[in-house]
C-alpha cells in the first residue's frame, strides 16, 4: 500500500452509482484514484470498469466507474500521488443512477401540491442521550450539546406527531466499533444507540421517502470531535467526521418545506486524514443525492 496515499470510506445504500474523477489540482501529474470495497464488503457490491480494463484505477480526469451495490456496503477511495511528494488533491463525485419513475395518468397533468403548514414543521422533535447528562429533547433547529457545550452523544430518537401520512422518515446510527443495531434504519419514535455504555455515535444516516417526500427536506448540523461543524440538507443525509471515527459532540435537526431552499448548496467537501502539512494534501469527495446535488457544507 502506498504510504502517501489518502483514503476515504463511503457508505452506499443498495443501488447503482457513477463514480467520476472530475479534476485534479496538479494537471500535469494528476494522482491516481483507486476504488475498492472495504474488507469483508466484496460480496455486497460490484465495480464495473470498461471491457478492456485490468484494474479499477482511474489514472486521471475525466474518467469514471460504475458501482452496483446489491446491498448496503462500504467503499474505499484511495488517492495516490504519481511520484513521491506529489499532489493527492482530486475531486471525485459519486452520483446515484436511476431509471426515474413511470408517470401515471393522474400525474400527467400537474396539480398544485398541498403545502405543509408551519405547525406541521414545528411539531418535529429530536431526543438525544448525552453522556453525563441523560436524555435531552429539543424542538426543530435547536442544538443538543453543540458549539457552546460539546458533549458525546450516545443515541438519538426522532419524533414528529404531526407527520404527513404520505411521508416516511427513517434513520440509522454508527459507532467506532460495530455494535448490535449498528447502521440499521429505524422508524420515527425508535431509539437508536446506547445508554450508559460510553459508546458515542460516530455517524448518523437519515432518509426521507414516500409520495410527499418532494415537499420536504431534512436539515442537519453536526459537530464531530476535532472536526469543523458541517451542515447538510436533502432527502438522504450521511453525517460523519473526516475519518468516520470521531465522536459526535453536537447535533441540530430540522424539517423544511422544499420551496424555502434557494439554489442548491454545494455538496460537502470531506478532507481525508491529514499527512504532514503540504500543498495539495487533500482528498475531496463530492456526493450527489438522487435528482440533484446533495447540499451540504
Amino acid at each position: 500500500m502506498n504510504d502517501q496515499a489518502q483514503h476515504k470510506t463511503i457508505d452506499l445504500n443498495r443501488g447503482l452509482y457513477l463514480i467520476r474523477y472530475e479534476g485534479a489540482e496538479d494537471k500535469s501529474a494528476p494522482p491516481t484514484v483507486r476504488v475498492f470495497p472495504e474488507r469483508g464488503e466484496g460480496q455486497n457490491c460490484t465495480i464495473i470498469a470498461p471491457p478492456d480494463a485490468t484494474d479499477t484505477i482511474l489514472y486521471g480526469p475525466p474518467s469514471g466507474l460504475v458501482i452496483s451495490a446489491q446491498r448496503s456496503c462500504r467503499l474505499v477511495i484511495e488517492v495516490a500521488p504519481t511520484y513521491r511528494g506529489g499532489s493527492t488533491a482530486a475531486n471525485v463525485k459519486i452520483e446515484p443512477l436511476t431509471q426515474g419513475q413511470l408517470p401515471t395518468r393522474a400525474s400527467t397533468f400537474p396539480r398544485e401540491a398541498p403545502q405543509p403548514s408551519a405547525g406541521e414543521l414545528r411539531d418535529f422533535r429530536l431526543m438525544a442521550h448525552v453522556a453525563g447528562i441523560g436524555d435531552v429533547t429539543e424542538p426543530v433547529d435547536t442544538w443538543i450539546a453543540g458549539p457552546n457545550a460539546p458533549a458525546r452523544i450516545e443515541g438519538i430518537c426522532l419524533y414528529w406527531p404531526g407527520k404527513p401520512q404520505d411521508l416516511t422518515i427513517q434513520y440509522a446510527v454508527r459507532f467506532a466499533r460495530p455494535q448490535r443495531g449498528d447502521n440499521q434504519f429505524v422508524p420515527l419514535g425508535t431509539f437508536a444507540g446506547t445508554r450508559g455504555r460510553a459508546l458515542p455515535l460516530t455517524g448518523i444516516n437519515l432518509e426521507v421517502s414516500g409520495p410527499g417526500a418532494h415537499l420536504y427536506s431534512v436539515t442537519a448540523e453536526a459537530i464531530f470531535l476535532g472536526a469543523p461543524a458541517l451542515r447538510m440538507s436533502g432527502h438522504r443525509i450521511n453525517l460523519s467526521g473526516p475519518s468516520g471515527r470521531e465522536p459526535l459532540v453536537g447535533i441540530k435537526l430540522g424539517v423544511e418545506h422544499a420551496a424555502v431552499q434557494s439554489a442548491p448548496q454545494p455538496t460537502r467537501s470531506v478532507a481525508a486524514p491529514a499527512q504532514p502539512p503540504r500543498s495539495g494534501g487533500r482528498v475531496r469527495v463530492f456526493r450527489s443525492r438522487q435528482g440533484g446535488a446533495k447540499p451540504a457544507v
